[in-house]
């Protein structure tokens, strides 16, 4: 008996990246937003903390500046990796987006490791320093815009499978809890103590140097083909030990390329099925798993003759 391979990726292929250049329009709305939103921020705190002398402020300034270079980041890496398949692609272009994502690491990386060097230097030379209200006022409104600019861009990440913008929406929280800390030094100088702002901006520079990380960390588990999470792993595991006609299968393999999930496995049928049953049942695979996982998934599946069937 011959075994035969069926291949859904194709119609998949072209319907998800149809679909994408939908996705790419909110990607850019969300965007945008973002990058006028910064530009205020950006303003707001370089210009105030210049005003009062604010270490703290001025580094929750530097780190929404770099925000509009991630914004941008975020544009370019989306528009390169919806370009459909092509000779030389032929997966598509999502790893565009991975290395955006890496690139948005990086630039948080230098900027927390300078922020928190030039506070922890402040604090050893002693300096004291006392901004007064307009540092509690300009962090306060920097929290509430970027904790609202957090949950929109977030909730578009998710629902797009976006790993570049995801990244930037935590970016955008990494902001808000650094203007936390840049309000909580803020009001430590209000009752009179006068390294409230050196500590606030060392938080700072740390807590954007963590963020950096985690996301560096995550794009270079995608660039090194890992597998999907377990809970994914497991949906497909579970469609495919209930499944009636399906004997037994192995060679599940999973991995992800930027917004879009593969997944090639091998299935054990009844020998006598014909090809055109073996097709009608990949075809029913594939659309169960895609309606499982609810993510951009593309299937390969090989047929082969259960050779022990009974």
């Amino acid at each position: 008996m011959k075994t035969a391979t069926v291949y859904l990726g194709d119609n998949a292929l072209k319907n998800n990246h149809e679909k994408y250049s939908n996705d790419l329009q909110l990607v850019k709305r969300v965007t945008y937003w973002g990058m006028a939103t910064n530009i205020l921020l950006s303003l707001l705190k370089l210009g105030g903390g210049l005003l009062v002398g604010s270490v703290a402020l001025i580094a929750d300034g530097v780190h929404s500046f770099s925000d509009l270079f991630t914004d941008v980041v975020v544009l370019i890496s989306n528009r390169a990796a919806k370009r459909p398949p092509d000779f030389n692609h032929p997966y598509g272009h999502g790893k565009f987006e991975t290395i955006g994502s890496i690139i948005i690491g990086m630039v948080l990386l230098i900027i927390g490791g300078g922020v928190a060097y030039n506070a922890i230097s402040s604090l050893i030379q002693q300096q004291v320093r006392f901004p007064g209200p307009l540092v509690v006022i300009i962090a306060a409104t920097s929290v509430l815009l970027k904790e609202i600019l957090f949950q929109i861009t977030r909730k578009a990440a998710v629902k797009i499978n976006s790993s570049s913008l995801y990244a930037n929406a935590w970016h955008h929280r990494s902001d808000a809890l650094s203007s936390i800390a840049v309000l909580i030094g803020g009001c430590l100088n209000l009752v009179g103590f006068g390294h409230g702002d050196q500590i606030a901006g060392m938080v700072v520079g740390l807590m954007v140097f963590a963020v950096a990380g985690k996301i560096i960390f995550e794009a270079f588990k995608e660039l090194s083909e890992h597998a999907l999470d377990e809970k994914l792993l497991a949906e497909i595991k579970d469609i495919l030990d209930s499944h009636q006609k399906i004997d037994t299968w192995h060679q599940l393999r999973t991995r992800k390329i930027g917004p879009e999930f593969f997944v090639d496995m091998h299935i054990l049928v009844d020998p006598e099925m014909s090809v055109g049953e073996s097709h009608r049942l990949t075809v029913d695979v594939e659309r169960k798993i895609a309606n499982s996982v609810h993510l951009p998934i593309n299937v390969l599946i090989h047929v082969e003759p259960n050779l022990d069937y009974e």
